[in-house]
């Protein structure tokens, strides 16, 4: 009976680590990547000009999803590269092939992002100026 309880105790602990592990995580995310300022000014952007062109709730969905598409990327890429820098510290062809392959995930990600934008502001854009 008390190992049934102490595991109970033990599974609340460790939800609540996990939970302050994940925001460690974002933390190290926002601390070792030099881009994501620019990902973050880069979305206060697009929120700006969401509000500014008054985009219906679907467009906010699609923004914001986005937005969330480019730094989730981010930080898996991020992750690969810490652990290919802690797994293979000596250049190896493979290793700059998945950090490689890890960054085109993110600019793929980015110009996924940039047409999304187009196809919610340059209608809007237009409309304002006509």
């Amino acid at each position: 009976m008390d190992s049934i309880t102490e595991t109970k105790r033990n599974s609340k602990v460790l939800s609540s680590k996990r939970f302050s592990d994940a925001f460690r995580g974002i933390r190290v995310f926002v601390v070792t990547t030099r881009h994501v300022y620019v990902h973050i000014l880069s979305a206060l952007g697009v929120f700006v000009l969401g509000f500014y062109l008054d985009v219906s709730s679907l467009e906010w969905i699609v923004l914001v999803l986005s937005v969330g598409f480019v730094l989730v990327v981010e930080a898996l890429n991020t992750a690969i590269e810490i652990d290919i820098d802690l797994t293979s510290p000596e250049y190896h062809p493979y290793a700059r092939d998945t950090k490689d392959v890890a960054a085109g995930a993110v600019l793929i990600s980015i110009f996924t992002a940039c047409v999304v934008g187009l196809i919610v502001f340059v209608p809007k854009i237009i409309a304002l100026f006509s």
